[in-house]
């Protein structure tokens, strides 16, 4: 099978699981997004969903950020890891919101990574998933996936990202990723992926993929 036929498949298939894909992270706008997106890295989407309540209760814009101390941040979003550094950079993107952007998110990949704790990941999630632009975030599910179906190399999730994009629609990006994530936690996680479930890893995974199903 050649890679643009596993292209097909894969896109056919995950429609037919996922034809629909909400944002697995709660949020109301942009901003509450960014939060929770930020959040997320090394923690997962359940606990985030978890912990922002208590954070957006008290603040869900930038001007309300910026009015908490760091350490009130920094005692709710504990659980989620990283706490020290994750909640410095709460507080200070929130700054810079208000003094560079007028206290909007900016619908733009090189302003949204010039903040603090927001990397070219989450950059890309809030133009997909706030901004409907098209995008293809790359989290370690991804990145699995793709290398066990012989889509990329998997060197980094940088050349991982590119080669999806070459192979994948950009109209389906947006969509895809999420599917895609959706399936790697269902059907074929990380540790003892099951050849009875994972199917899609079954049938046009690399050898070397199928040799570590159970």
């Amino acid at each position: 099978m050649t890679k643009r036929e596993k292209g097909k498949y894969i896109v056919e298939e995950l429609e037919k699981l996922y034809p629909e894909t909400p944002v697995p992270l709660d949020h109301s706008d942009a901003y509450t997004l960014l939060i929770a997106v930020l959040l997320s890295a090394q923690c997962t989407d359940v606990r985030v969903n978890q912990v922002t309540p208590e954070l957006f209760q008290l603040a869900r814009t930038p001007q309300e950020m910026i009015l908490l101390d760091v350490e009130t941040i920094r005692a709710i979003i504990r659980p989620c890891g990283l706490s020290p550094r994750k909640s410095q950079a709460i507080s200070t993107l929130s700054h810079m919101l208000i003094d560079l952007h007028g206290g909007e998110v900016p619908q733009d990949f090189e302003a949204l990574e010039a903040l603090p704790g927001v990397g070219h990941k989450t950059a890309s999630v809030v133009m997909a998933q706030a901004f409907g632009v098209p995008a293809f975030p790359v989290d370690t599910h991804i990145h699995r996936l793709l290398t066990r179906w012989g889509i990329t190399s998997g060197k980094n999730v940088e050349h991982t990202e590119a080669d999806a994009k070459k192979l994948f629609p950009r109209e389906l990006w947006n969509k895809l990723h999420l599917q895609i994530i959706f399936y790697g936690r269902e059907y074929s996680p990380a540790r003892s992926p099951k050849a009875a479930l994972d199917f899609i890893t079954v049938n046009i995974g690399t050898e070397k993929a199928k040799k570590e199903l159970i």
